[in-house]
Parts: structure tokens; sequence; C-alpha cells
């Protein structure tokens, strides 16, 4: 594969089948001793080796009948074929809009006319969207064609011209267990798995094994776009440990369907990316991951409401206003909205939608005391006229200065399907990559791979999981420059901030892009540490990173 552009460094090479960066992490450790903060510089050299051959992938969808599944299965075909239609506006061209990797740009560096961007796509080399191949399951039995026009999302013109391709397109029956979600889904569970738990476990695999071998992709990412489940307890003895949660699968005792499709995902060496808020990943789960090395992302898409709502309060605490009261309305008439109708399915979507500022809010210990948070009221409604065209009402009010109050209200309209699926191309792709990436440091020569639980999604999920004992961040540029970052240290070794809009010299033309680059080693502290707030703390085998831990060394028995 061609590269977009090549680095000129001692530091970067590249070979056929690798490119390999050194870069020194520098960060700043804080502690303090006898009641006065200390404050040490500290650096970690490291080398990045990500391999250049970008497999064909295959992604399976989990509801893949689903609004979700038909529209981005419909716009990668569109994609793919160069569709274009005709609207009342005029006419319209297939595209990937609302892509972080397709349709976003990073600075590059400075050139003779000024800063030089280039797409996310081209930081490393990627899996295009084109080239994904789509599988999945769905307990209703319609094609995909038929799905698509019950979703009514995609304009009609668009929807004749896909139809032959998708009518050809039918979900694999799915795994359905009635008292996980809303009863009003019964009357579209027409292909479902019968038999018991750890048989339909068993015939999952088998599904991903035959899509794997028939399809002749090299790679399985599995998703789950499916409806909302009720969240589960944990139980010591059923779902806290590996063993015991395969376990009880072969017992048949209370195992939720998205659990179930993750445990057969990683059974296989797939990994698995949860889009929807509830507890898909039990303590049982995360083990069973770590223990086979695959990758476990999520939860749930964040595309509308909440992603708006994750700048604005970082905006809001950052500028030193003190949030005090955010209350979210929201209307729908999707399928998505149907099943949220229920107490039990709302309440796992209430708590993914609440917990996003929740970071930003202890962020600022000037604003808010330990216990102090802001109130925050979410209220979803459903209502089948507006179909998938989402309405979310928000009202942000702030104390100001001297007493005084700010209030800020949004309507926001929400086309929840096309936002949503360029988040599933992203969250694919992403996934996909970090599967090829390794590292080592100087203290151990070993190349290792990423933890299982990939937070480094965190920037296209609502409630980002992330390793145990690692913080969770939500400000929403956080986590986009965390995902620069990391991509620019595999290929581009220098972090964002050093390069574009660094401070310019009094006299002369030349760039002050010093931030401590003089000096002895362990002086310097780029940014990018403070972007993402200081929690990349890596020191040797063993140490912990956010959203990337080394656990393992990268080798033959590797599951990737």
């Amino acid at each position: 594969m061609a590269e977009p552009f090549l680095v000129d460094s001692p530091d970067v090479t590249y070979s056929k089948d690798f490119i390999e960066a050194k870069y020194t992490y520098s960060t700043v450790h804080v502690c303090k001793e006898n009641g006065v903060t200390k404050v040490r510089p500290c650096s970690t050299r490291f080398t990045f080796r990500t391999g250049r051959q970008v497999p064909r992938l295959g992604v399976m969808l989990v509801g893949w009948g689903g609004n979700n599944g038909t529209t981005v299965t419909a716009a990668v075909l569109a994609n793919r074929l160069g569709l274009s239609w005709m609207t009342k506006t005029g006419r319209k061209t297939a595209n990937y809009y609302g892509s972080l990797l397709q349709a976003s740009t990073v600075c590059l560096g400075t050139g003779p006319s000024g800063d030089v961007y280039v797409p996310f796509r081209d930081l490393l080399p990627m899996v295009h969207p084109n080239d994904i191949v789509f599988d999945g399951w769905d307990i209703s039995s319609l094609n995909l064609a038929e799905a698509m026009r019950r979703a009514e999302v995609l304009e009609w013109p668009l929807q004749e011209q896909l139809w032959p391709h998708m009518e050809k397109m039918k979900p694999r029956p799915s795994i359905y267990i009635p008292e996980f979600i809303a009863a009003n889904q019964e009357e579209r569970a027409d292909n479902v798995l019968s038999g018991p738990m750890a048989q339909q476990v068993e015939q999952i695999r088998r599904d991903i094994r035959d899509f794997k071998e028939s399809s002749g992709v090299d790679k399985v990412i599995v998703l789950w776009t499916a409806n909302t489940e009720r969240f589960c307890d944990i139980v010591p003895g059923l779902n806290d440990t590996a063993d015991n949660l395969l376990r009880a699968i072969e017992r048949g005792l209370e195992v939720s369907p998205s659990t179930l499709f993750a445990v057969a995902s990683i059974l296989e060496g797939c990994a698995y990316i949860n889009g929807s808020p509830q507890n898909t990943f039990v303590p049982g789960a995360v083990e069973l991951a770590a223990q086979r090395r695959v990758f476990i992302g999520g939860d749930d898409f964040k595309s509308g409401q909440t992603k708006l709502k994750s700048v604005l309060v970082d905006f809001l605490v950052g500028a030193g206003l003190k949030t005090k009261s955010i209350v979210s309305y929201n209307h729908l008439g999707n399928n998505d909205g149907k099943n949220l109708s229920a107490p039990q399915q709302f309440r796992s979507k209430e708590i993914s939608k609440s917990n996003v500022v929740d970071d930003t809010v202890q962020a600022n210990p000037v604003l808010y005391g330990p216990q102090d948070k802001p109130d925050h009221c979410v209220v979803i409604k459903y209502v089948p006229y507006v179909g998938d065209s989402k309405r979310a009402l928000d009202e942000y009010t702030s104390e100001i200065m001297m007493g005084g109050t700010n209030t800020i209200v949004i309507h926001n309209t929400c086309e929840d399907s096309l936002l949503a699926s360029p988040i599933i191309l992203d969250l694919a792709i992403l996934t996909e990559l970090c599967q090829r990436i390794s590292f080592r440091t100087e203290a151990d020569p070993e190349f290792q791979g990423f933890h299982s639980v990939l937070s480094i999604l965190a920037f296209l999920c609502k409630a980002p999981l992330v390793p145990e004992g690692s913080p969770v961040v939500n400000a929403l540029f956080r986590q986009r420059s965390c995902i620069e970052n990391i991509l620019r240290y595999r290929g581009h070794p220098v972090p964002m901030g050093t390069q574009c809009h660094h401070p310019r010299a009094q006299r002369g033309a030349h760039s002050l892009a010093g931030w401590g680059t003089q000096g002895a080693r362990g002086s310097q502290c780029p940014p990018w540490g403070v972007q993402i707030q200081g929690v990349l703390e890596l020191e040797a085998r063993g140490a912990q990173c956010w959203g990337w831990v080394p656990v393992a060394p990268v080798g033959p028995s590797m599951s990737w």
C-alpha cells in the first residue's frame, strides 16, 4: 500500500511489512511530600511498530436488520457504487460525512504556505470503508432491502438503486431472551435461535467461522447495534470471573444476549464492540477477553445530543462557569425509541447519558467540591411520527460572577442512524488498526500489544470502557487528541501542538518550537499528556496508561 506521505526522520523507518517510529514520551509525575507538591518530569523511550498490510475486513452486526445496520450497509454500498440521487433540494452524492477517520483532518505540520492538513485516514495504513464486507444477525427475518424500507431513513430514489443489492442480504437467526428487552419487540422476533444457551453460543461461533470462510475476509469484528437491554446484576459465582461466566452459560443461568455474543466472539478471537448502553462487559467477559488477548470496546454510540453535551460542559467549566443544572429531553419514533419506552431499558440509556460530564466536573476543584456536581435529568419519549429524526432539547444553567446565572437552551434535530453509521465504521476500522500496532520500551525490548479494553475508542462512545483502575475521560476534544496523538506516534512521532500554532519569535521568522526541547533528557513536557489529563503513565512492562496498557508480548500465540 502506497503511503500518502513519508516521514523524513532517523526515528522513522519503513520496511515492506512495518512502519517503526521511535519516540520519547515525556510526562510529569506529581506527588505531595511534607505538605509540598513536587513536580517531577520524566520520560520513556518507545519504539512503535505498525503493520503495513491492510487486511480484508469483515464486520458482523448484531441487529443487522435494524435502522443502524441497514443504514451503514446501504451507505457503504452507495459509496462503493458511486451512487447519487435526487432530492427536493437537489442531487446528493454518497459520502462518509460524520466519520472521524474519513471526513476530518489533522495538522501534519507547517509548509511554505502555512499549516498542512491531511485526512485522519492518511496517518497510517487503514481499512477503507468501501472494502468492508458485512454480515450479521437479527431477530427479524426481513432481508436488508425490506428492513431498509421499514427503517424510513434513506431517500426513496436511493433505496430503489440499492434494492437489488440489499435484497440478497438476509440476517442470520439471533439470540432472543425476551426479559432483556421491551415486550413490544416480540412482534419482530420471527428469526430466533432455539435450544439451550450454550448451544446458541456455539451456533454464533459457527456463524462467525462460516462468514469468514465464505466471504474470504482476513479478520472479523463483531459489533452490537441491536436493542438496548436492561442492566445485569453482577453476581459472585455467576458472572464475576471468566470461569463462572462460562459455567453460567453451560447451566443456562441469567446471561444477557449481548454478553453471549461477546463470549462467542472472544472465543473465536474476534474483537467485540458494544454499541448500546447496557453493561454487556460484566467482569467475567472482561477477564475472558484479557485471557484470550482479544479487544473489546464500548459502550453506546456517541452521536448527537451527548456528543454536544460533552463539548458544551467542557467549554462552560473550562471557562470558569459553574454548571449547576443540565436537563436533557428527547423524543424519537424509531424502534430504538420504542424499545426505550420500557422503564428498565430506559434506565440503561439514562445511566449512559448522565455520566458524560463527570470527569469534566471532577477536573475543577475550584468550582466543585468532592461531592458537588450538577443536577442532571434525562428524559426520553417515544413519538412514532418523527421516526428516525430524533429531537433533543437541552437546558444548561450555570452560576456566574457575583451570584448571577447563565442559561443556554438548545434544540437539536438528530438523524439518528445517519449519525450512528459513520461511528460504526470508525469503531471497526480503528479497532482493526490497533490489532496491527505494537510497541516496546528500552526497559523491555519485547514488543507487546494494547490492553484488551480499547479505551482509544472513547471519542465514539457515551460511556467509555476503560481498564480497571484507569480514569474515564469524556471531554470530547481530549478524547480526539488521544486518538490523534496515538496515531501520530506510530508513523509521525511529533505530538499535536508542538508544530501547529506554536509561538513565533519576536525578531525574525524562526518558530519557538521549544516546549523545553533543549536541555537534559526528561526536562521536556509536550502538551499531549495534558490533553489526556496527564494520565498516560508508561513505565516498564506492567505500567498502566490511559486507553492502552502493555500486557502481553506480540508473537505467534497472539490471537490477532
